[in-house]
């Protein structure tokens, strides 16, 4: 039998408080931790800074005092969990290798999800974005070697390839070629809605991260890198929420949200390799089994539905963080000539593709051509990390050329 959320009690509200010691909790040691260890706290940030979000613009626009009671309550237990999760990220790593460690989780997550999803459409608009955060990941570290010294295999431990991907440069699209058509509440898979629940959060967070980090660099190179991926990274998360039916009403989203948290929580215990950090996940999937059954019972009263007809009635397989080479592979050697065109994709440049390019790009190389270019002036070459010496996509030259 699976585990179905709805049929447990977790810690009752009441005691779900925490004081400051047990907030101050023993960051990951940088040098010894799991990579796929730091991937699920930063990819779990991003679920609860999204549950943290979506509770307070849900307040904007309650009116019964009683209902934003409740709302503030539970987000209160989910900022103080917030906080536990982000604070074992380690305070002596750099923000570069954070943002390394940020598009590890982007592209083994996402490449996770697309490889699980079942809806064909969201399944293709997975596989398009990874691409694009696989060749930031490459951006990335050939800067981390041009300002710290230090190859991105100590962060990603060969779990992830450090290759390019769908070249930066071309992620600059019209803003209304970033919007996708929803999937139907009434259809779509329990699976599929939390999918794009996860990938929309985790993008939203890297997001807000460059956004913040951006600018704290001295160096030109890297200030200008982070601006065109921060960019980026808002057409992401465009891309992502719009799969979301916008039909869901605000109770079918605050219960998905929560159950959601659940599902997350409970993978990350099923498969966490650290004892300690397993304990905390365990910990907060019993606080927010409560939070579940307290949504659920404010969707029973204010929505008059019964959440078991939109919710799985047990949790999917796990999320799992594990190597996404062969699928990147395959996908890289089949669409990383595609961009978008309305809510499709087609393999050739159009004209609001191209009048975006000229306007973003017309007047000179972006940074993420530099940073490349600056690397190889330096190192007689560029970074790159791959296991088997090959590299089976076409060259950068060739996707200029065809676009």
């Amino acid at each position: 039998m699976g585990f179905n959320p709805l049929e447990h009690r977790g810690i009752p509200l009441d005691r779900q408080l925490r004081n400051w010691s047990e907030l101050d909790v023993e960051p990951l040691d940088p040098d010894r931790a799991d990579p796929y260890t730091r991937c699920r706290v930063i990819a779990m940030n991003g679920i609860e800074v999204e549950a943290i979000l979506f509770s307070h613009n849900f307040s904007r626009i309650c009116v019964e005092p009683e209902i934003k009671w409740q709302l503030a309550e539970v987000r209160y237990i989910e900022a103080q969990q917030q906080k536990v999760v982000n604070w074992l990220l380690p305070g002596q790593s750099s923000v570069l290798e954070t943002t390394l460690a940020y598009e590890q989780v982007a592209v083994d997550l996402t490449g996770w999800v697309a490889r699980m999803e079942p809806d064909p459409y969201l399944k293709q608009a997975y596989e398009f974005g990874v691409l694009e955060d696989f060749d930031h990941l490459y951006r990335y570290a050939n800067l981390y070697e041009m300002i710290e010294h230090r190859k991105a295999d100590k962060i990603v431990d060969a779990l992830t390839e450090v290759m390019p991907g769908r070249p930066t440069f071309l992620h600059h699209r019209d803003p209304m070629d970033n919007v996708r058509d929803p999937y139907d509440r009434a259809k779509a898979a329990p699976i599929s809605k939390l999918h794009a629940l996860t990938i929309m959060a985790a993008e939203q967070q890297t997001m807000n991260f460059y956004m913040n980090v951006g600018p704290e660099y001295m160096e030109p190179i890297a200030r200008r890198l982070y601006q065109e991926i921060g960019l980026i990274e808002e057409e992401h998360v465009t891309h992502y929420e719009s799969l979301v039916d916008p039909g869901e009403t605000w109770w079918e989203r605050l219960v998905n949200h929560e159950y959601n948290e659940c599902y997350m929580y409970h993978s990350f215990m099923e498969t966490e390799s650290d004892p300690r950090v397993k304990g905390i996940w365990e910990l907060h999937l019993n606080m927010e089994l409560e939070h579940l059954r307290l949504a659920c019972d404010m969707m029973r009263k204010h929505d008059g539905r019964d959440p078991e007809q939109i919710l799985a009635p047990e949790l999917p397989a796990p999320v799992t963080f594990e190597p996404n080479k062969q699928y990147l592979r395959e996908l890289l050697a089949t669409q990383i000539d595609l961009t978008t065109l309305g809510a499709g994709y087609v393999r050739e440049a159009h004209e609001r593709f191209e009048r975006m390019q000229a306007a973003v790009n017309g007047d000179g190389k972006p940074p993420s051509e530099l940073v490349i270019d600056e690397h190889r002036d330096r190192f007689g070459g560029e970074y790159r990390m791959q296991t088997d010496g090959e590299h089976p996509v076409p060259s950068l030259r060739e996707v200029r050329v065809k676009h």
